[in-house]
């Protein structure tokens, strides 16, 4: 369990980082003036030459990765919530790395998914665990009372 966390917590730095640098690419491309195709292919042509891009890219491949992992080792159902814990990673990202302000009303948001995500952990350990049902193998029938 301590490895999954481990792993989680990585994860979710990586999807900051990435979400930040994302951030910081988009902002030197520039806004989009119209929807055209002219103005599509200038913000995709700077974005796939873009340093910021890129690594926001990176990052985010990295932490897909690690999704992977813990796919294929836990619940979706304790999983999934817990990856909510990536909007508190990304906020205060965005106030240490891009000097967001953060209001009152977002503050109260990140901390309702903290608790969201402790009632999730919580959970996970209250549970017990059941054997996975025992399933015939391939051409066995299945003998029935």
């Amino acid at each position: 369990m301590l490895r999954l966390l481990l792993i989680l917590l990585i994860g979710l730095t990586f999807e900051s980082t990435g979400v930040v640098l994302l951030k910081k690419g988009m902002t030197q491309i520039g806004d989009m003036q119209r929807v055209c195709v002219s103005e599509i292919a200038r913000v995709v042509k700077s974005g796939v030459t873009s340093p910021a891009i890129l690594g926001g890219v990176f990052f985010e491949a990295l932490f897909f990765g690690c999704l992977l992992i813990l796919l294929s080792k836990s619940d979706i159902s304790f999983l999934w919530p817990l990856t909510g814990l990536s909007f508190v990673f990304a906020t205060f990202a965005a106030m240490i790395f891009l000097q967001e302000h953060v209001s009152p009303g977002r503050w109260i948001g990140v901390v309702l998914i903290v608790i969201g995500a402790g009632f999730i952990s919580y959970s996970e350990h209250a549970n017990p665990k059941l054997p996975p049902a025992a399933t015939p193998a391939v051409g066995q029938s299945v003998k029935r009372p």
